[in-house]
């Protein structure tokens, strides 16, 4: 009997803080007993949040599935073991396969599954291994367009300035300071608070964008109240004065960017009072706003997945990705590449416009049979999903393996998806939990939690403006036979006769177990800047903390002096789309509110369900709406409304809130279950996807469903 204290790092979310791990050794082995920061850690200095300290309930809950489930005929679910559970999925695997051909699998990447350095990776490989299209993930849920849609525009091979070398900030319905998420140029998630607060001290200037104050608009210097939805007016709006005032960087645009005069053109409609009217901001402010972007030295436009989800996502993100160039947000040479990351090769970092990158429509990149939507990068868009599994004819779905995702509660048009898993031969979920999905799955198979694996922070390097790397080491002790994702992905390879590649070559398959995991990750990262087998003695040497590789830190290069590449600014549909958004003021007459998406303090998107204290905080998922709102509509705080759209109705409870703006309520997307109801809303939360569909309002290239800005209409219940 004894207790150690080792350093690790979380995973709960996309941060990855570092942390200190107490762990008891007893008769049964090594348990966690409590978690809490590194105070010592140079990135995090000591910070982790409410859902990071819930690691010891999250590993010890007696609810924890530590044993993998089959549902037998009579419909109940038997604990079994790993081997046979994994037998039983391949063999179904092999009979769809056989039957129905490669594209019957699909693979989905969850929010859960990307907190493990290895499940990306390994459940990609399975899906090319196996020979299927049908790869997704959760980006395209959230976030496509940022991901997807600006590489045809150009990328700067340097990267973006820095938030901790900038000396302005623009954050367009991004809140770091709950999410722990800014796309690369924005706050990193790890003190963000603290950190904004520093670069105050120091002269930053902080303009956000948001339908509600939400805790990074309440630090602003301006703070927009933009309409939800109407993020295209406000940028447009910008970039009219900066454009028509000329406080571009004229140097840059002449030097690097075509289709300045289309754009130029299309913001001419869009004037401040326009703008301001339509976005429904105050004039001045969003002036003051542009001018105050445009005048910095260094700085950076990011949004956060908000305006993506309340449609316009692609203009939204085009528009930004004009603001950055116009006014050259890059580091030039000589200066410290952006993000250097340690994990991910990246290529040559230099003072040029790169290659542009077909991230969709491009010759021989998949297509689905629905909407007109096809692949996006590596994956099909998840828009489609259940229509591909519902749908009879050649590629129908009839297996689904999802990995920390929650398909019931996470997609779009929850009714329709519900019937899809329904409908599958074979519907594996991989979770700790019995999950909303999981209650829905033929097998679950238990995945060990991160303090039981090795990890490196591939997720986390995204955020990290240092080379900062940890490779961890497992800290306690298994449960019950679960094993990690990557084992269980090669495992089914290995049943279905099939060789899963990496980006280092193929991995071992002639083995009676799966490769070492420090193996898959060194094939995995191939080609990055330091090999996680280095970074894993490093890290020891260093007693489990992170090394920082100060000394390996890319500079940006000179131009290659042949380099032709240029900025397109009226590439693809761009930037006419923002004329036919400026003539389409009027639609979705007939309700009176608009359902906006949050962020949860004490969810990560559907994780965090399950713990007692994160329970406690978050008994349901409120409804917040304007006090000025609820007068007028008679309606009390703390009773329960109905909240209608053209597709479903839900139900919430009412928390009065004037930082939103009137006639929005506003809600965490991502919650509750399928069967929720008037009846238990006060316990359990309604699901806000369900008000939606993947069939009308969706971006006409990623496919992603309006899932913000919902037309909706309130009553009480």
């Amino acid at each position: 009997m004894g207790i150690e204290t080792h350093k690790t790092f979380c995973r709960f979310c996309h941060a990855n803080c570092a942390m200190l791990v107490d762990v008891e050794t007893g008769p049964e082995g090594r348990r966690v007993l409590e978690v809490r920061g590194d105070p010592d850690d140079p990135a995090y200095g000591g910070y982790t949040c409410i859902k990071g300290r819930q690691l010891p309930e999250s590993h010890n809950a007696p609810h924890r599935l530590i044993h993998s489930q089959v549902r037998g005929e009579d419909g109940q679910f038997r604990d079994t073991p790993m081997p046979e559970a994994l037998a039983h999925v391949a063999g179904e695997l092999r009979r769809i396969i056989d039957t129905y051909g490669p594209n019957s699998v699909a693979l989905f990447m969850g929010s859960g599954g990307y907190q493990n350095s290895s499940a990306w990776a390994a459940t990609y490989s399975l899906a090319q291994a196996i020979g299927t299209r049908n790869y997704y993930t959760s980006v395209t849920l959230d976030q496509p367009a940022k991901v997807f849609t600006t590489a045809r525009y150009g990328k700067w091979l340097g990267g973006t300035n820095t938030f901790s070398d900038s000396d302005v900030a623009l954050l367009v319905g991004n809140n770091p300071m709950v999410s722990h998420y800014s796309p690369p140029g924005g706050v990193p998630p790890f003190s963000p608070s603290r950190r904004i607060r520093d670069r105050q001290k120091a002269g930053l200037k902080l303009i956000v964008a948001d339908p509600r104050e939400t805790e990074v608009g309440a630090l602003a210097d301006i703070y927009l109240p933009v309409k939800p939805g109407e993020d295209p007016a406000l940028l447009a709006g910008m970039l009219n004065v900066i454009i028509s005032e000329e406080l571009y960087d004229r140097n840059f645009v002449a030097a690097h960017v075509d289709g300045f005069d289309d754009l130029k053109a299309a913001v001419e409609a869009f004037t401040p009072d326009v703008a301001a009217a339509r976005a429904g901001v105050d004039q001045g402010q969003l002036v003051a706003a542009a001018r105050m972007f445009a005048q910095a030295q260094k700085g950076c436009a990011v949004t956060g997945t908000g305006p993506e989800m309340a449609g316009n996502g692609t203009l939204t993100e085009y528009l930004v990705t004009c603001l950055n160039t116009l006014c050259a947000r890059f580091p030039q040479e000589g200066d410290k590449a952006a993000i250097p990351g340690v994990f991910t090769a990246q290529g040559p970092r230099r003072a040029q416009v790169g290659p542009k990158m077909p991230m969709y429509g491009a010759e021989g990149m998949a297509k689905s049979r629905f909407r007109g939507l096809g692949q996006l990068g590596l994956e099909m868009p998840c828009n489609v999903l259940a229509d591909e599994i519902l749908t009879p004819g050649d590629g129908q779905v009839r297996a689904l393996i999802s990995v920390g995702g929650n398909p019931v509660v996470g997609f779009p048009n929850q009714a329709k998806m519900v019937r899809a898993l329904d409908d599958l031969e074979l519907f594996v979920q991989i979770d700790p939990w019995m999950s909303a999905s999981a209650k829905r799955a033929d097998v679950i198979l238990a995945p060990k939690q991160c303090l039981e694996r090795e990890d490196i922070t591939n997720l986390s390097e995204w955020w990290h403006e240092r080379p900062y790397a940890r490779y961890v080491e497992p800290v306690a002790d298994a449960p019950g036979d679960v094993i990690d994702e990557y084992e269980m992905m090669w495992t089914i390879a290995k049943h279905l006769g099939v060789t899963m590649e990496l980006a280092g070559g193929p991995l071992p398959m002639d083995r009676d177990t799966p490769p070492p995991k420090e193996l898959f990750l060194d094939l995995m990262t191939a080609g990055c800047l330091v090999p996680p087998s280095k970074v894993r003695r490093d890290a020891q040497a260093a007693g489990g903390a992170a090394v920082v590789y100060d000394e390996l830190h890319p500079l940006v290069g000179p131009a290659d002096p042949e380099a032709q590449e240029r900025f397109d600014l009226a590439a693809g549909a761009m930037p006419a789309e923002l004329a036919k958004y400026g003539a389409d003021e009027a639609r979705r007459a007939g309700f009176d509110f608009r359902l906006i998406s949050r962020r949860s303090k004490t969810r990560f998107n559907s994780i965090g369900h399950p713990l007692s204290k994160l329970r406690a905080k978050t008994t349901t998922n409120p409804a917040y709406i304007h006090p000025d709102d609820l007068a007028e509509l008679g309606i009390a705080e703390g009773s329960i409304v109905e909240i209608s759209s053209a597709h479903a109705t839900i139900h919430g409870v009412v928390k009065a809130s004037d930082k939103v703006r009137r006639g929005l309520v506003s809600m965490a997307h991502a919650y509750g279950d399928a069967d929720a109801g008037k009846h238990d809303v006060r316990e359990r939360g309604s699901s806000t996807n369900r008000l939606t569909s993947d069939e009308v309002d969706f971006d006409p290239i990623t496919g992603q469903a309006l899932q913000s800005a919902i037309p909706v209409r309130i009553a009480a219940a």
